[in-house]
């Protein structure tokens, strides 16, 4: 059974993006070799790519574009891999093996049964909601930069429920990002 793993990037006040759609600035910050090498990890260890639908059209042209070349086994796997989108106005894409569903909680609910390598979630605050809120989420990594933007989209939405987490790893990195690692505790 593949686990659904949700990771991200944010900033100290809890931000995953700027003011604007794709303001990123602040991964500059988190960026470094450390990162890279994780990001390689992530490619070897998954067997689906999941997002949203800004987020996919975010990845797809960043990672479909001939722009950081040097990103080459990071870019290969971004292209290579699986992808599923969550989305009620797209009904295909050319991205390679991609598949867009209007159903998220059906289809991740069906691929997380079957035997298989791990699926991750990457950006997509509002996918990570709705799947959180479907008790679909078996942990959360996020890598909590050490800059403060001031404004911006918050990663984690207003919910009617508490939900707790349990601690799996906390790893300062050189540059004073720190990863956190969260197993989702379900509800009793």
């Amino acid at each position: 059974m593949a686990k659904v793993i949700v990771w991200n990037l944010m900033t100290l006040e809890g931000f995953f993006e700027g003011k604007e759609k794709w303001d990123l600035g602040f991964h500059e910050d988190a960026w470094g070799e450390e990162l890279a090498a994780l990001s390689t990890e992530f490619g070897q260890k998954a067997g689906l790519l999941v997002f949203g639908r800004i987020t996919y059209e975010g990845m797809k042209a960043y990672w479909t574009s001939n722009a950081d070349e040097g990103e080459g086994e990071v870019k290969s796997f971004m292209n290579a891999l699986p992808k599923l989108v969550a989305s009620r106005s797209l009904t295909g894409s050319d991205w390679n093996n991609t598949t867009v569903t209007a159903d998220i909680v059906g289809e991740i609910t069906r691929r997380k049964a079957e035997p298989g390598k791990d699926i991750y979630v990457f950006g997509s605050a509002e996918l990570t909601e709705t799947l959180l809120a479907a008790g679909l989420v078996d942990e959360v990594m996020i890598a909590v930069a050490p800059v403060t933007i001031g404004q911006g989209t918050p990663l984690f939405k207003p919910n009617a429920e508490k939900r707790r987490y349990a601690l799996i790893a906390a790893r300062p990195l050189r540059n004073g990002t720190v990863i956190l690692h969260y197993g989702v505790k379900r509800a009793a």
